[in-house]
C-alpha cells in the first residue's frame, strides 16, 4: 500500500455553500486512512465520491480528463475543484498510475489514437476499433502493472457482470504490489475479499460491511423477491388503472 491517507485542509474564508464543499459529505470529511490495497468509495449519485477520486488524481499529478502523469489533453469540465484543499500522505511515495473516469473515456481514447507509439501499451489496437467494454478491459491487461496506483471512477460503466469478474481477477493479480481506489455502484465489484469499503451517504464517511451497503441490499432484495418489488415498484400504476 503506498497511499496511507487523505485529508482535507480548509481556510476559514471558504463558502460552504459553493460546490465542492455544498456537498454534506465533502464539507464534514477531515481525513480517510487507508489500510487495504484495495478500497472502495459507495454511495449515491452526486455524494461527493468521484468529487474526492478525482481530488486524489489531481494530486497524483495524473490528467483528470482520464489517464496518467504522461497523458497531455484538455476535456471540457474535467478539472477538480477540490484537489488544491487536500493533502495525501504516502508511505513510500510512487509516481506511476492511472486515473480512469468512465465518462470521459472517448476523449482518452481519442488522444491515445493520437500517439500511435503508445498503442502497444493498450493491447496493439485502437481502443475505438473495439467495443465499450472491451477496450476498457484492454486498458486494465495492458496498462496496468506493478508498484503503481489505480484510481478507477466507475469501472463498471462498460463492464457486463462476467466482464466486472475478470476485472477483479486483474485486481486480484496485482494487488500484493498495486493500490486499487474504486468509486463505483456495483454490489459485484464491492464484493471483492478484505476491501476496505467507505459510504459516502454517510456524512461524515464512515467505513462499512460489504452486506451493510444499499447496493448489496437493494440487489439481494430484488433477486430474491423480484415478483414482491417490482409489485410495489408498479404499486402506483396499478391504482390508476382501477381508476
Amino acid at each position: 500500500m503506498y497511499l496511507r491517507s487523505v485529508s482535507i485542509e480548509r481556510e476559514e474564508e471558504l463558502d460552504k455553500r459553493q460546490y465542492p464543499f455544498s456537498i454534506p459529505v465533502i464539507r464534514s470529511l477531515t481525513s480517510l486512512n487507508f489500510s487495504s490495497n484495495v478500497t472502495f468509495f459507495v454511495g449515491e449519485n452526486g455524494s461527493g465520491k468521484s468529487t474526492l477520486l478525482e481530488a486524489i488524481a489531481y494530486r497524483c499529478g495524473f490528467n483528470t480528463a482520464g489517464g496518467g502523469r504522461s497523458n497531455a489533453y484538455e476535456v471540457d469540465a474535467s478539472g477538480s475543484a477540490l484537489g488544491s484543499h487536500i493533502r495525501l500522505s504516502w508511505l513510500p511515495k510512487i509516481t506511476n498510475g492511472f486515473f480512469l473516469r468512465a465518462e470521459t473515456f472517448y476523449s482518452f481514447a481519442s488522444h491515445i489514437d493520437s500517439m500511435p507509439e503508445s498503442l502497444p501499451y493498450y493491447g496493439g489496437v485502437s481502443l475505438h476499433k473495439q467495443s465499450h467494454g472491451e477496450a476498457f478491459l484492454s486498458l486494465f491487461k495492458h496498462r496496468f502493472g506493478k508498484k503503481a496506483i489505480y484510481l478507477l471512477d466507475e469501472p463498471e460503466a462498460a463492464l457486463s457482470p462476467a466482464r466486472q469478474l475478470a476485472l477483479m481477477r486483474i485486481m486480484h493479480d496485482l494487488e500484493q504490489e498495486a493500490q486499487f481506489i474504486v468509486a463505483t455502484h456495483s454490489p459485484i465489484l464491492l464484493g471483492y475479499p478484505d476491501a476496505q469499503i467507505f459510504d459516502f451517504d454517510s456524512a461524515p464517511v464512515k467505513e462499512i460491511r460489504y452486506e451493510d451497503t444499499l447496493h448489496y441490499i437493494v440487489t439481494r432484495r430484488f433477486l430474491d423477491n423480484r415478483d414482491r418489488v417490482l409489485k410495489e415498484l408498479f404499486a402506483d400504476d396499478d391504482d390508476e388503472d382501477e381508476d
